[in-house]
């Protein structure tokens, strides 16, 4: 009996591998993608030039984001990239060489992110790159696109493709949709600077500067009260550092505000202010990768925390992660989001819930306005988590003995005095008629009972001081 073997064609078709890649990236995300890229390509050219201040090592580096119902484009003045990249590894579709920048702290892990957003943007890309020993250009068209036999991108090379060191990203033909988000028909120009003065605002504290259509940048930043540490009265943040599994890791917690009063919290039920930032801000290699997050990720309502309610309001935390190997760091694809599955992200999440809880507490017993309470607001103020980490003393840390080791420091915080303690109210109502309460006062039925409950009494008793 004779065998014919035949062969199956496996190849992907191209219009399938795009759709599918730009399909779970949103159009912030894409954008800030391409930024990571100027950042990155900052790191390896500062890292070549000894003299740098190390406070702000990336003075001189700029991007230049401009966008309209037309295009968008990206520039840079961060060393451009070497044509050798461009031919082996910059247009791949993955990253195969596992150790290029083994030796810096970029964010780089998936090698998808530059062409996952310029495919998202639109169909008619160039690219053009110079260094100090040459430059070239690179067009993906539709053609390009459509095609499923051509995988090969020309590289033309020319030395003087841009009259400046630094790479240009112009993107036409937008895909269906984008016109509009980029027109002044929507908020996408004022969310996109909030986006970046949030998750830049590290690196732009460093000297980097960042442009979106003309107008610069300000960062923000976390910032954390610490009064004396020699102190058992004032209010100091928790601390935890260590290194784990090649990880250097610095967590901050405490208080970025004064406490609120009634009247704060009351407003905040309502609507919370955009300038909030409570919450936990996680930082990879100085990307901020979660940024004032109050959900279970980061803690919020699990083991002993409880959620994240406008009580807490004044609780800010700061994670700091840092390594040269990025595939270490707990990073998703689109380097907006922590793998929470991650054995490092598991052991960081303990200290994250311990320093959380310590604030938590303390805000509860804090809770009613008082002349006390206003006297330990006025006295606040505050400072960047790393000089409070530098300004605990020596004999203050402890040794963390068990699991991954580190040190930490826990603070002595103020409490309250007892002249009204506080007692505990309990009672029982109809499931639907707790939700009946929840809706006329929250609009929403999955509010915490305690919440309804604590509400309806706080309502009552604003009445009866009246």
């Amino acid at each position: 009996m004779t065998s014919n073997t035949k062969h199956a064609n496996a190849f992907p078709t191209k219009r399938f591998f795009v759709d599918m890649l730009i399909k779970d990236i949103e159009l912030h995300d894409a954008i800030l993608d391409l930024l990571d890229n100027c950042l990155d390509g900052a790191m390896r050219t500062a890292a070549k030039q000894s003299g740098r201040d190390p406070v702000r090592p990336y003075d001189g580096f700029s991007a230049w984001i401009e966008f309209d119902q037309n295009s968008f484009c990206i520039t840079d003045n961060c060393g451009g990239l070497p044509i050798q990249l461009a031919e082996s590894y910059a247009f791949r579709m993955g990253r195969a060489d596992s150790d290029r920048d083994n030796d810096l702290a970029t964010v780089g892990v998936y090698g998808i992110g530059m062409k996952r957003a310029v495919f998202k943007l639109g169909k008619n890309t160039e690219i053009l790159s110079r260094t100090t020993d040459g430059g070239f250009s690179v067009t993906i068209t539709p053609d390009w696109l459509e095609s499923d036999s051509n995988w090969e991108l020309p590289i033309n090379e020319q030395n003087d493709v841009l009259e400046a060191v630094g790479t240009k990203i112009f993107v036409t033909q937008l895909r269906d949709g984008i016109p509009r988000v980029f027109s002044n028909e929507t908020d996408f120009e004022r969310t996109l600077k909030t986006a970046i003065s949030s998750y830049y605002g590290f690196i732009i504290e460093k000297g980097f500067k960042v442009f979106v259509n003309n107008e610069e940048i300000q960062p923000f930043k976390v910032s954390i009260i610490a009064d004396n540490f020699d102190s058992n009265e004032g209010i100091t943040p928790y601390i935890y550092e260590g290194n784990i599994g090649g990880v250097d890791v610095h967590i901050t917690v405490g208080l970025y505000r004064e406490l609120p009063n009634e009247e704060e919290e009351e407003a905040a039920l309502i609507g919370r202010p955009s300038s909030e930032r409570a919450g936990w801000t996680i930082v990879c290699n100085d990307r901020v990768i979660l940024y004032a997050d109050k959900t279970r990720v980061t803690g919020w309502g699990e083991a002993s925390v409880p959620q994240y309610h406008t009580q807490f309001i004044s609780i800010a935390g700061l994670v700091e992660l840092r390594s040269n190997n990025a595939s270490q760091l707990p990073l998703t694809t689109t380097k907006r989001g922590i793998d929470g599955n991650s054995e490092l992200y598991l052991s960081i999440k303990d200290f994250m819930r311990e320093g959380l809880k310590t604030f938590t507490d303390f805000t509860n017993k804090w809770k009613k306005s008082s002349k006390e309470l206003h006297e330990i607001n006025v006295q606040l103020s505050a400072i960047d988590p790393a000089i409070a980490r530098a300004n605990v003393p020596a004999n203050k840390w402890s040794r963390v003995a068990k699991g991954v080791g580190g040190q930490r420091y826990r603070p002595n915080l103020p409490l309250p005095k007892e002249d009204d303690p506080p007692r505990q109210i309990r009672f029982s109502r109809k499931v639907s008629e707790i939700n009946e309460v929840a809706t006329y006062l929250f609009d929403d039925t999955s509010t915490p009972v305690g919440d309804v409950g604590a509400k309806c009494f706080d309502d009552v008793l604003r009445k009866a001081r009246k």
